[in-house]
């Protein structure tokens, strides 16, 4: 399997992190975000990362994510301490803390291979987390913070240089800024070249909510460009950044049994309770204007 060169670095509460080391088949170095909660303490977050002075091996980052006990923030303090990988269904029911990965490719190959060795993950997992629209790239890695560490900004240079981007015929005709916008992975064998961006979210947001409900019943008219659904509350007509699986639009397109997945028409705040109107092609605003009215 390839290797992946990765900027690693997690952003945590107070300095209060204690290290956690990565896989040694994963070389060079990888930038590890746990998304922030508040905390108590109120205290900004902060980058922490140490460096590796061994390029065969990877770069120990601080604690990934951290977890919530009566209030009191504590971070992990080995890679025990993660929850076990397997599938992403079925959902569970309690909230995991959020963990964003930020990974750089060294040598290309199927992005799911980088993201299971990277990572450490199992491959029916990643597997999950493309489907579930959890897995973003760019032709090219996007600046770093402004606390950013210097072997970050190292990386980020050495990917990014004028004479290495003039050899990657996959941006030709782009400016730097039009290469570094993300776009969802699809396929579990998508092919990313070295200098690829790959963020992954590896515990997306979850919707319990999707399971419990009937669909079919919730089906108000179905014509030949649109499909009118009683949206029930608590849930999302579209979808998260990290996750278009469990959705209104996902749930009603496999109720009426369609192969063309059903379109959003605009977004409206999950705990409305509303018939909204979803497309099988372009609608017209006027259709649209008639989602807004709520029952």
């Amino acid at each position: 399997m390839t290797s992946v060169a990765m900027t690693v670095a997690s952003m945590l509460f107070s300095g209060s992190c204690r290290s956690l080391a990565m896989p040694a088949a994963a070389r060079a170095v990888r930038i590890s975000r746990a998304a922030l909660v508040n905390n108590r303490n109120k205290h900004p977050p902060s980058w922490c990362c140490r460096s590796s002075h061994n390029s065969n091996t990877a770069l120990a980052g601080e604690a990934e994510f951290l977890t919530t006990d009566a209030g009191i923030l504590n971070a992990t303090s080995s890679s025990d301490s993660f929850r076990k990988y397997d599938r992403l269904l079925p959902c569970p029911s309690h909230k995991t803390p959020p963990r964003i990965e930020h990974l750089v490719v060294s040598e290309g190959g199927p992005v799911l291979e980088h993201i299971c060795k990277a990572l450490d993950l199992p491959p029916l997992y990643v597997s999950d987390l493309i489907q579930f629209g959890a897995v973003y790239y760019a032709l090219v890695c996007p600046q770093p913070p402004p606390n950013a560490t210097e072997e970050q900004i190292r990386v980020f240079k050495e990917v990014t240089e004028p004479s290495v981007l003039r050899k990657r015929a996959s941006i030709k005709g782009k400016t730097v800024r039009e290469a570094q916008k993300t776009f969802r992975v699809t396929h579990v064998d998508q092919f990313v070249e070295p200098g690829t961006y790959l963020r992954v979210h590896v515990h997306p947001k979850r919707s319990p909510r999707c399971y419990e409900i009937d669909w079919r019943s919730r089906i108000i008219t179905v014509a030949e460009s649109y499909v009118v659904l009683d949206k029930p509350a608590g849930t999302s007509v579209g979808g998260t950044t990290d996750n278009i699986e469990e959705s209104c639009a996902t749930f009603a397109t496999r109720a009426l049994g369609m192969t063309t997945p059903l379109m959003t028409t605009h977004q409206i705040d999950n705990c409305t309770e509303v018939w909204y109107w979803l497309g099988l092609k372009s609608i017209a605003p006027s259709f649209m204007a008639k989602s807004g009215r709520k029952r």
